[in-house]
């Protein structure tokens, strides 16, 4: 994919060592026939960092849509020359995948996805702590507070609903939770599962929290699969479903809705009044990465204004976690929402349990 990036992103025809030399933008990433160097907050003001020598190849494990995949590995590779490919998968397939391959890793960053899965991933052991130099820019709030993930975008969960088809079964777009077990929504709504997918997961530890515990969040997901059409492996697939009109409703980040209305289905985005849960979609070093100063190089970029400037032109309208971002009227104002107290050290360190009573219980995950 051919990305067109700022002038702070290209790559510059001299081969001169830029580190320790001024710069103007903490975060910036220079790269320089190969090398990079990121623009940092000094005792001495702004200078760039260490130069890094890029060679090989780089593997990213990506947690959100292809397009955002494909525009940030793009550009990353558009600015360094380093070969950069990636793996489209959900959270919980990402962590399974890590595990399996924890002896020989198979990727070198895992970039997008709800942090929650980074939480199991980090008590797991299956990536590493990395001070990069524009985590400085990020609100702390977006940050694992040991260092091992920063967050890049943040979204919303919401409802997805197909006007027409609501319309058709004589309901209204809903706006709470309860509105979720009509019986007239028998076979009507589509969710991802849990096991597999971070946006689903937010969906059951958001019940989890506004209801008060574990047993009263699986009482409600277990009413709510009565009007579960199917459960879907990756968190996006919702949108095409109730774009089809195969279903009413559909539990996905409210981006995703935004991004299939654009493509001109019938959708409306809502949020459930009882409160709502989100997402910090995050970065990390994979632990035994191959090529580990490629690693944090890509790391260093996926933090950056520039970078995260990329989401809009493919669609991805997650609200941005560098503050020197531009601020696109498709996202959704934070403020505005009544969300829930989201605790994700405390959702990682539950999640495999609780998914595994998810499995025994309400459904199992989705083979494809």
């Amino acid at each position: 994919m051919v990305v067109s990036l700022s002038a702070t992103l290209a790559t510059s025809a001299s081969a001169a060592n830029w580190a320790g030399k001024t710069c103007y933008q903490e975060g910036e990433v220079k790269a320089v026939k190969g090398a990079t160097n990121t623009c940092a907050s000094t005792s001495k003001g702004l200078v760039y960092g260490p130069t890094r020598q890029l060679t090989g190849s780089l593997t990213v494990v990506c947690g959100a849509t292809e397009a955002w995949c494909g525009a940030m590995t793009g550009g990353f590779q558009k600015l360094t020359g380093v070969s950069t490919k990636f793996v489209r998968l959900s959270s919980g397939e990402t962590v399974a995948r890590l595990e399996a391959a924890k002896a020989n890793p198979e990727f070198d960053v895992w970039h997008g996805g709800p942090a929650d899965g980074f939480g199991v991933a980090r008590i797991g052991g299956l990536i590493e702590k990395y001070a990069s130099p524009t985590r400085n820019l990020i609100p702390k709030s977006y940050q694992d507070d040991e260092g091992y993930w920063t967050g890049v975008y943040v979204g919303a969960l919401g409802f997805c609903t197909n006007t027409k088809e609501i319309k058709r079964l004589g309901l209204k777009v809903p706006t709470s939770w309860a509105e979720l077990l009509n019986p007239k929504l028998v076979k009507n709504i589509s969710s991802a599962h849990p096991s597999t997918s971070g946006t689903a997961f937010t969906t059951l530890w958001t019940q989890v929290t506004r209801l008060g515990g574990e047993a009263a969040a699986l009482d409600y997901m277990t009413n709510l699969h009565k009007n579960i059409l199917q459960y879907t492996k990756s968190g996006v697939g919702p949108v095409a479903i109730v774009g089809r009109g195969e279903a009413a409703v559909g539990i996905v980040f409210s981006h995703d809705c935004v991004a299939g209305a654009e493509q001109g289905l019938p959708l409306k985005v809502s949020f459930p009044s009882e409160g709502t849960g989100y997402e910090i979609g995050g970065v990390a070093l994979v632990k035994g990465s191959k090529n580990p100063d490629a690693a944090k190089a890509y790391v260093d970029f996926a933090l950056s204004r520039d970078a995260q400037n990329l989401g809009p032109t493919v669609a991805a309208y997650q609200v941005l976690t560098n503050p020197k971002t531009k601020f696109d009227k498709r996202m959704v104002k934070l403020n505005t929402l009544n969300t829930v107290v989201y605790d994700f050290d405390k959702a990682a360190a539950a999640k495999k349990a609780l998914t595994a009573k998810f499995d025994a219980t309400i459904a199992v995950a989705p083979k494809a």
